[in-house]
């Protein structure tokens, strides 16, 4: 098992990794709009999805894999009526690959975020 920490993202707000290797799989935390130096992206739905999955794309990279790889992702969204921009904005960085996916409403996120995105890739 290999424990994965990148510059490329921000650091863990936690005592966790951002991703970890095993078997053959890169398993992300999830990833929040926080920019490198650990503050949220200003703006709504569209601007903290897109850099969410700019974490996301920043981390499994350093797994050694790419969002091509990706088979799974859980979408957590503050409030469902941003669904349809976020889909909006998942659809452009996935450019056709279309991992399974699972998307929910949660009661709060970490900093009061609107989005977090986790996922699992292949190496």
């Amino acid at each position: 098992m290999d424990f994965i920490e990148t510059n490329s993202a921000p650091a863990a707000v936690g005592p966790y990794s951002q991703a970890v290797i095993a078997n053959g799989m890169v398993f992300c935390s999830g990833q929040i709009p926080l920019k490198l130096d650990g503050v949220v992206v200003e703006g709504g739905i569209r601007e903290q999805t897109r850099q969410v999955l700019a974490n996301l794309e920043a981390v499994v990279g350093a797994a050694g894999s790419g969002v091509g790889k990706i088979v799974k992702t859980t979408v957590y969204l503050k409030n469902m009526e941003d669904f349809a921009v976020m889909n909006e904005v998942y659809a452009e960085f996935f450019r056709g690959h279309k991992p399974a996916r699972v998307t929910i409403q949660a009661a709060r996120l970490p900093k009061d975020v609107m989005v977090e995105i986790d996922c699992i890739a292949m190496i």
